[in-house]
């Protein structure tokens, strides 16, 4: 099973690569297997690679079950 996270696409880079915000950490991935990204978009990464675009509401809703997985395992984030 794989598990892909939304992230934020904060900056466009050379060579369809861009800069992601994952919770505060800034990432580079390829964004060779989606087109017509923009900054403001929410990707699904996995692996380093952005697989598909997602709605903001839908990554936000993602995130914070992530989140709330996180603390009722007693991790920190």
């Amino acid at each position: 099973m794989c598990h892909a996270i939304p992230a934020e696409i904060v900056a466009l880079l050379p060579d369809d690569m861009a800069k992601v915000n994952l919770g505060g950490v800034v990432k580079e991935v390829s964004l060779g297997l989606i087109e017509e990204a923009v900054v403001g978009d929410y990707v699904l990464i996995h692996v380093g690679f952005a697989l598909s675009k997602i709605d903001r509401d839908e990554a936000q809703r993602t995130l914070e079950m992530f989140s709330e997985l996180a603390d009722a395992m007693g991790e920190t984030r």
